[in-house]
């Protein structure tokens, strides 16, 4: 029997007018926008509606954002009765889907969010640096690559794509290199920090404080984590795999080829954009793969 995934988006999906629609037609989402706002003491909805987009894209906001809206999707499609059989989320996604598993409830989850981002945006200050998207070279090259300059492999996204973290120095070197030995493309990402590298070791220590303080229930559903690529249930686990992931790569690459030997045959992307859809579209041809991002996707949902 055919397996269904839920997935969720991480930062860099964001846009302004996200969730918007949902907000005006759905009871269930709107309320979650309401929800958010109360808890996080500021219009975060009004800045998802109405911008202004650089706002939007400091870290701090963007990964409340991302979560509030994807969790508003699941929300609006609550009267479709879908049941997955796993859960993932890149990066900042794995926490929307801690809380789509109820291991978390919405509020726990926001603020958990909220607390990560800050300590994100503080270490990103402290420790400057930022990311590249490297396409078409392997991961043993980019290895390479990484140790000769300091760098690290940030996220392992498809067969094509590899990102790499490290200072500002050491990252423009490694993107140089990555061209002279045969990368069909070298993108600086717009992100404010060197994530999931070593250069997040402050927000880590921050990250385990916090997450010591919560407690954790046990998933409906197993979810596929970030740091091992792995179907994860245990409470305690899962605290350590979310403080483990701000400094090791995501292997997303892993996490969905697992879901896939699993059964998986359907994956549903819920929340703002389509960049996990892409990237799943170049690990497996055959996945059948759904966007739910806003009423139209949602009330023409067939599964």
């Amino acid at each position: 029997m055919s397996k269904i995934a839920f997935v969720f988006p991480g930062q860099g999906s964001q846009k302004v007018g996200m969730g918007l629609d949902l907000f005006q037609s759905s009871k269930a989402a709107r309320e979650v926008f309401e929800k958010a706002d109360e808890i996080l003491n500021f219009p975060l909805s009004r800045l998802c509606f109405k911008g202004p987009e650089e706002k939007l894209r400091q870290t701090v906001f963007t990964q409340p954002a991302i979560l509030t809206v994807s969790l508003a999707c699941l929300q609006a499609a609550t009267d479709k009765d879908l049941q997955p059989d796993f859960v993932a989320g890149h990066s900042l996604g794995e926490f929307t889907a801690l809380a789509a598993s109820g291991a978390l409830d919405f509020a726990e989850a926001l603020r958990l969010v909220w607390e990560r981002a800050r300590l994100m945006q503080e270490a990103a200050e402290k420790y400057p640096g930022g990311m590249a998207a490297i396409i078409g070279l392997d991961e043993i090259t980019l290895e390479e690559i990484c140790q000769e300059t300091g760098t690290q492999i940030a996220n392992i996204n498809s067969p094509e794509q590899i990102v790499i973290s490290g200072s500002n120095r050491n990252l423009t070197w490694a993107m140089d290199l990555s061209r002279a030995r045969g990368a069909k493309r070298v993108i600086r990402l717009e992100v404010s920090g060197a994530f999931h590298s070593l250069l997040m070791q402050p927000a880590a220590e921050g990250l385990g404080r916090v997450v010591s303080q919560l407690d954790f229930r046990e998933p409906r559903v197993p979810i596929v984590v970030n740091a091992t690529a792995e179907p994860e249930k245990s409470p305690e686990r899962l605290k350590e795999r979310l403080v483990q992931q701000l400094c090791s790569p995501v292997r997303w690459r892993s996490c969905v080829e697992y879901m896939l030997g699993a059964g998986v045959s359907t994956f549903v992307e819920i929340g703002p954009g389509k960049v996990l859809s892409g990237l799943i579209r170049r690990i497996s041809r055959e996945a059948r793969i759904i966007n739910l991002n806003d009423l139209s996707s949602i009330s023409s949902l067939d599964l």
